[in-house]
């Protein structure tokens, strides 16, 4: 029998020297606090295991000081998401496990496996509940004169509102090419975490246009995403034409502002008018709310299978954009507008499936704007968004976790109508600094396992990938940064053991299928020392590794990998396909370093994910050895 754990502070802090040898007071000390989702309580103190917390939301609510942990308890679950606290330097607040069995598992979904969870909608069609969400407060009336036009990039728009009109009038004469180029906004919101919000207005375009991207977010640097858009915004017409907005925010701010992104959206030389209405709080009369994307469905079958923790053989659904496109069973519409998801299948789902979970578009673990950070022994899965995701962090650490069936969220529309999805495993979003992930593994990503990437000036610097178990991840690393005024520095991937890029759940869903283990878009940020070394590439869909031309012709170190591709290239550097047999003389033409060690790994089971190499591999020296786990 294994004992509990001894509480963190005496680990991680066994003496704490502060302000000269002075030793923090007893009410000063750190704390372990206990979760228990079966016996805990959160009206509890939470400090022992008898009288341990119950829900991710007394821990969200919680004051944590640095140094504090909080445990949950191994073999037990929790629905929702994780918001941590920072800690302080050498003082990390802990969110790890306590006990025997399974890793804690956070998950980012909502269970629909009763029948009365599904109603039916004609012929092999089958709904969720609509969700209704009623007006409760205003929050602001947004017909005032605080609207401004911000430009860049080249967009040439004007802003006026005509005397006692109740709207505004933009003139544009050219939007620019990117969304951020042009938006249109109003400051002085506050939202707090976890509720939904409405926002009316009216609004013709002389030139119709598709729908403009529209959130909630922070005025200022580093522009986090307080409230996404949970609704799709309509597209303008020529004709006056209300609309209305749902939001969902993830943080707690009163420092926020509304804003419509029109760069690349709205025609060139079109009039825009616009009413803008009030802002609200709304609440949800459904028992179980999906006022967010459902961006994957997950179905375990009636009858066991092999897949892993004991579980029943699992499938996914097919999303698709419209009622009419489901044709075949498993396909799925999720409507934005009624807060439901429709299915096609042939009886009631649940009378099909043994469990039936919808993954929502939310990170499960947010941390935006957070430091000093520890994550350690959890399990995270069935999330549309990122598993863990948040911009502007540094000292995150996350330890021996498990991060599986990730992404595919709704993320935007392109102009010409083109929906875009998302989702990573851990992605370190625009400013990050001294964060490590270890000994993780991760599986059926839509995007990449692990990434840092940034739009908009900011530095990426001391950040390492090692030891972690990778596979059926579109990408098993991506990196960019933009623009030019952007700096990266000292990115190590090593150790890390990487399978089957190309191969996930989500792959066949892409329109733009791109199964690569290292994917290097354009980056003009300046770099230096994006380490790759050590690592075990096996098998991609596409290619191991895609540079985006010049702009990696420095700044990349590639050491000792090795490399198995038993079909297609090795590299793909710009277009140019590089294969097996062009490779070394390609790879000194652009000092790519190495060597590049192109040999079976042989595996020793990989169809039970035992990522091992046979005693004899030319593989032993790299990649993580670790044994299986189910």
């Amino acid at each position: 029998m294994r004992s509990l754990p001894l509480p963190c502070w005496t680990i991680v802090l066994a003496l704490v020297v502060v302000a000269g040898n002075e030793m923090l007071s007893a009410d000063e000390e750190p704390c372990t606090y206990y979760i228990d989702a079966t016996d805990g309580d959160d009206s509890d103190v939470g400090t022992s295991p008898g009288k341990a917390w119950r829900s991710l939301a007394k821990v969200n609510r919680a004051t944590l000081r640095p140094g504090d942990c909080v445990l949950f308890r191994r073999g037990q679950t929790w629905r929702g998401q994780l918001v941590p606290q920072s800690g302080a330097d050498g003082r990390p607040v802990t969110y790890g496990a306590y006990g025997e069995g399974d890793k804690p598992l956070l998950l980012g979904s909502a269970n629909f496996s009763r029948p009365d969870d599904w109603q039916s909608e004609g012929e092999a069609l089958w709904a969720t509940t609509p969700a209704r969400f009623d007006a409760r407060e205003t929050v602001a009336d947004l017909n005032h004169d605080r609207w401004s036009l911000h430009r860049e990039g080249g967009a040439d728009c004007a802003m006026t509102r005509p005397a006692e009109a109740a709207h505004y009038r933009i003139v544009c004469k050219s939007p620019g090419e990117r969304r951020n180029h042009l938006q249109f906004s109003a400051a002085g919101l506050s939202v707090r975490e976890g509720e939904d919000y409405q926002f009316t207005y009216r609004a013709r375009s002389s030139k119709p246009f598709p729908a403009a991207a529209i959130a909630v977010m922070k005025n200022g640097p580093p522009w986090t995403d307080y409230a996404p858009a949970v609704t799709s915004p309509a597209p303008i017409g020529t004709d006056w034409t209300e609309h209305t907005v749902r939001f969902q925010s993830q943080h707690t701010a009163d420092d926020a502002r509304l804003t419509f992104f029109l760069g690349g959206a709205m025609p060139a030389e079109a009039v825009l008018e616009f009413e803008p209405g009030t802002f609200v709080r709304a609440e949800c009369s459904q028992p179980i709310p999906l006022s967010v994307d459902v961006g994957n469905i997950i179905f375990e079958q009636l009858e066991p299978g092999p897949a892993a923790g004991g579980r029943g053989t699992l499938s996914v659904g097919v999303k698709r954009w419209q009622v009419a496109d489901l044709r075949d069973e498993g396909d799925y519409f999720y409507d934005n507008q009624r807060g439901c998801v429709v299915l096609r299948a042939a009886a009631n789902p649940a009378s099909r499936y043994r469990s039936i979970e919808l993954a929502l578009k939310r990170h499960i673990i947010s941390q935006g704007n957070r430091g000093h950070i520890t994550y350690e022994d959890l399990a995270l899965r069935y999330g549309a968004a990122h598993g863990i995701g948040g911009g502007n962090t540094h000292h995150i650490t996350v330890r021996r976790c498990d991060i599986s069936y990730i992404g595919g969220g709704h993320q935007l529309t392109t102009p010409d109508g083109r929906p875009v999805r998302y989702g990573n495993g851990v992605e370190f979003w625009d400013s990050a600094a001294n964060n490590l992930v270890e000994d993780c593994r991760l599986w059926e990503i839509y995007d990449a396992a692990l990434t840092n990437q940034g739009s908009g000036v900011n530095v990426q610097e001391n950040i390492t990938y090692r030891r972690n178990v990778i596979w059926n991840s579109e990408y098993s690393f991506e990196y960019w940064n933009r623009p030019a005024e952007s700096i990266t520095r000292n990115i190590v991937f090593e150790y890390n053991t990487c399978v089957d890029a190309g191969c996930g759940w989500g792959h066949d869903q892409r329109p733009d299928r791109n199964g690569r283990h290292l994917m290097f878009y354009h980056n003009p940020a300046a770099t230096k020392d994006v380490i790759v070394r050590h690592n075990v590439f096996s098998n991609a869909t596409h290619s191991m590794l895609r540079l985006h031309g010049e702009d990696w012709a420095s700044g990349l170190v590639v050491g000792a990998n090795v490399w198995h591709q038993p079909n297609g290239p090795i590299l793909l550097w710009s277009s140019e396909s590089i294969a097996a047999d062009g490779l070394e003389a390609f790879v000194g033409q652009h000092g790519l370093g190495g060597p590049w060690l192109l040999v079976d790994p042989q595996f020793q089971d990989p169809e039970r994910r035992d990522y091992r190499p046979q005693p004899d591999s030319p593989a032993r020296p790299f990649g993580r050895w670790a044994e299986p786990q189910p």
